[in-house]
Order: C-alpha cells, then structure tokens, then sequence
C-alpha cells in the first residue's frame, strides 16, 4: 500500500517537505490543502456529506472536494483530480484565495493547512464515489447560512471558515 503523502510548508506556502498524511494531521503540521466549490448556473452550491468511513468528519456537510496536492503536483491539477475521484466529474476552476487555519477534530487528530480555495461551474449531477462520499445536494448560499446558524456541527471546520469569502467572492462575480 502506498503511503499518502502531504507537502509541508511554512506561512507563505512554500514548501519544506513532506510528511506521512496521517502523521501531519495527529501533529497539527502545517501542510499544503485545497477546498473545491462547485456551483450550478442558479448560484447553488453543490455541497458533499463525507462518507462516514472517513478518517476525521465522517458524516459532515462540506464544500465539493476537497484534499491534499501530492508532492509535485500543482494545486488545479489536484483539484482536478480529486473532482473526478470524488464527484465523478470535472469542470473548469480557478483559484480564488487561500488562508491558514488549525483546528482540533475528531479522533485526536487535527487540521493545520494551507488551504487553497478553488471555484468552478458545473450544471449536471455528479456522479459520486461511495467510498469519498455519503450524499449531495444543491444548496443556495443565503440556505446554508441559515442552516450553519442552526447547525454549525453538521458543518465541516474548514467550510465554516472559508464560507464568507467564497460567498462574498460569489457576490462580486
């Protein structure tokens, strides 16, 4: 079995090094991620429940896709890549800004990422990796906030976060 492996890097994104997936997220190391946001010709995002087999936040409602670029690989070919594995599609995306959080999750583990935040378009139904992903659906974004208020556990850590600013981005396009 191969060893998945993450960039790490320093406040600026540049890289120095690279760590064992599951060794940065048990340490709170700082590494390299993308969250994809997929959105329908209504402004609807499509959102994706995390497969409840999945190693922290299992059965949280989040963003597209999301994951870590492999050692040497650039952020859009990653997201690219994670879009089809995940979602079972692809579409155009640009990155929109990136921001740097940590936070404590489940399972002892924690999140310390560089996250690049990708946008795209997309008007069809993806076609989801069962094993990646529970569930899926369409949501508007003034229908999110409403329901984070509520139910910000049902929420991933790092969608809680960049939800604003992809929302404000959405507004200016």
């Amino acid at each position: 079995m191969n060893v998945e492996k993450v960039v790490l890097v320093d406040e600026k994104d540049a890289p120095i090094g690279e760590m064992e997936k599951m060794e940065a997220h048990e340490n709170a190391i700082l590494h390299r991620a993308f969250s994809v946001f997929v959105f329908n010709g209504k402004n609807e995002l499509l959102l994706q429940q995390r497969a409840l087999s999945k190693y922290h936040s299992p059965g949280l409602w989040t963003n597209t896709c999301c994951s870590h670029p492999r050692p040497g690989e650039a952020i859009i070919d990653a997201g690219h890549r994670r879009l089809h594995e995940e979602m079972g599609f692809d579409c155009e995306i640009e990155k929109i800004f990136d921001f740097v959080y940590k936070a404590k999750l489940d399972k002892g583990l924690s999140e310390h990422e560089f996250d690049h935040v990708l946008f795209g378009r997309f008007v069809n139904a993806p076609e989801i990796n069962p094993k990646e992903v529970e569930s899926w659906k369409w949501m508007g974004m003034d229908d999110i906030a409403t329901d984070m208020k509520i139910n910000p556990k049902n929420y991933t850590v790092w969608f809680r976060i960049a939800f604003g600013r992809v929302r404000a981005f959405l507004i200016k396009k």
